[in-house]
């Protein structure tokens, strides 16, 4: 199967019951985006905007996990955006998914100030000139900062969302101080909710930030959520949220 130049095929997320699809090689969503999703607190009527949504995968599961909610994706990859609107389709979820192509530095129109009630993003983990990127063009965009750097990431979230809406990010346990200054300079208060691979693990492999717009500064470094039992399986809490039979509670509305 194959969209705009991609050759994709379906995978299915949270217990098979949401398809998307997906490049057949290079990049592809694996668990961050349906950590991240189950972080936000979005209720029904809701307002969501995924920042750099990639083939969709956090903007599905959100809408299938909060019925009701209306979610907008941007990427600037049209060839992705392309795949995304495909899984919208094949879910029957055009009354609540929308997929944009655009930049996140000039944002398309119906992006505008204050519009969402949550944004949420997954970054690119590396910095420009740090390693070599992929010679996969999609997944070297994708997973190395391009002329928009965290912190254009971060000012544009607290830009789009609206006094007293939460902004989620996911991004590399090792940026993670970073990502969080900038949230806290941005937003006001922060929850930190660090993500290790297995008990015991000193710097959490990911760490997914949440801050409340407007909210007087604070930060809060919440209990490590770990993602395996010792013996390789995922821990059942996580093992249930990958599912989609539970949420990850930060900040409760």
């Amino acid at each position: 199967m194959t969209f705009a130049a991609i050759d994709a095929e379906e995978t299915r997320l949270l217990d098979g019951r949401v398809v998307c699809y997906q490049p057949r090689r290079g990049y592809r969503s694996a668990i961050d985006p349906i950590l991240m999703q189950a972080a936000v607190p979005a209720r029904p009527g809701d307002r969501v905007l995924d920042l750099g949504c990639g083939a969709g995968a956090a903007a599905l599961c959100l809408a299938h996990r909060v019925a009701g909610v209306a979610v907008t994706g941007l990427d600037i990859q049209e060839p992705l955006i392309a795949l995304a609107r495909e899984s919208v389709t094949a879910n029957g979820m055009a009354d609540a998914v929308q997929f944009m192509a655009g930049d996140l530095l000039t944002p398309p129109g119906g992006i505008g100030a204050g519009a969402f009630d949550h944004v949420m993003a997954n970054p690119p983990f590396q910095k420009a000139g740090t390693s070599r990127p992929s010679p996969d063009p999609v997944k070297a965009m994708a997973t190395v900062e391009g002329r928009a750097e965290l912190a254009d990431w971060v000012r544009t979230a607290a830009r789009l969302v609206r006094g007293g809406g939460t902004v989620t990010f996911i991004h590399h346990g090792g940026r993670g101080d970073e990502l969080a200054d900038l949230m806290s300079a941005s937003l006001g208060a922060v929850t930190l909710q660090p993500v290790q691979g297995k008990p015991g693990e000193g710097r959490p492999g990911r760490m997914i930030a949440q801050g409340i717009k407007d909210a007087a500064a604070n930060r809060r470094r919440l209990t490590p959520l770990v993602l395996h039992e010792p013996g390789g399986d995922f821990s059942a809490p996580v093992d249930r949220i990958l599912r989609g039979y539970a949420d990850i509670a930060i900040n409760r509305p």
